[in-house]
């Protein structure tokens, strides 16, 4: 495969074990395919700067709780981070480097800073993929406390989570214990490489939605339907051989697809009977 550098450092990170991939640098390899001259040390330089801003406010009790409190002062009303409700789908929000120098960003990317800091004060913390949402915990076993760094940090407890999902379907939704959930780092990294994949295809940019779903593969080569979507995309790109290669495989594996029809018509067309 002919990747790019930043593809290639991407590559390389992920080829880990889950629990030794450093978000932080994964994260910046992805802004490094929109920014070439990205440097990658001035950003994890930054995020250490901070953790040790923070370290230097710890007390010595360290209660998970007084901690939080602590992160958040510091990264909401210190640094002036905060979600950006009103551009909420500019794909600034998804590069780490980014939001670190706009101080703005989505569930997902100000989570990242924020576990990155906790990480360094040696206070442990994971993604939640809540359905719309993303939230974060301490790493800590029978401690069901969630953090909303989209939300100034707010603490929430189970019951508040069944609440925001009722908020955001705008009906009322069980919370199923998968919702809460912790990811591993390689499905962190691809739910940002989602909402960059959703972004891109909203903008219509075919180009950068494909270089987010290739991403995608690296991190889960069998996940079949990012192998049906990048075989979309070829064949709207005019890759049509690459298309071909995609959609035959994904009906082989998904015999059953609710899209097997579609999919079919489509590889007809192609000469593909």
């Amino acid at each position: 495969m002919n990747f790019s550098s930043a593809r290639q450092y991407f590559y390389q990170e992920i080829q880990q074990p889950d629990e030794y991939l450093n978000l932080g640098k994964a994260a910046l390899y992805i802004a490094q395919e929109e920014y070439p001259t990205l440097d990658l040390e001035e950003y994890l330089n930054a995020l250490d700067t901070m953790a040790q801003e923070v370290q230097e406010r710890l007390p010595t009790s360290r209660y998970p709780l007084r901690l939080i409190q602590i992160l958040n002062q510091y990264l909401y009303d210190d640094l002036g981070f905060t979600g950006n409700h009103s551009n909420y789908y500019d794909p600034r929000n998804s590069f780490l480097n980014d939001v670190i120098d706009r101080r703005t960003g989505i569930p997902i990317t100000l989570a990242l800073v924020y576990l990155e800091i906790a990480r360094r004060i040696d206070f442990p913390m994971v993604g939640i993929g809540l359905p719309g949402h993303f939230l974060i915990r301490p790493d800590i076993p029978d401690m069901e406390i969630f953090v909303d760094a989209f939300n100034r940090g707010e603490v929430m407890f189970a019951q508040d989570c069944q609440e925001k999902l009722t908020q955001m379907f705008q009906q009322p939704v069980s919370l199923k214990p998968e919702f809460l959930a912790t990811l591993s780092n390689r499905q962190f990294l691809a739910r940002m490489l989602t909402n960059l994949k959703y972004i891109y295809l909203k903008q219509e940019d075919l180009s950068k939605t494909l270089a987010a779903v290739e991403r995608i593969l690296l991190l889960f080569p069998m996940a079949m339907l990012e192998i049906r979507d990048r075989g979309l995309l070829y064949y709207q790109l005019g890759h049509y051989s690459q298309a071909v290669e995609d959609l035959q495989n994904y009906l082989t594996k998904v015999p059953g697809a609710e899209d097997a029809v579609v999919i079919r018509r489509l590889l007809s067309e192609l000469g593909q009977d």
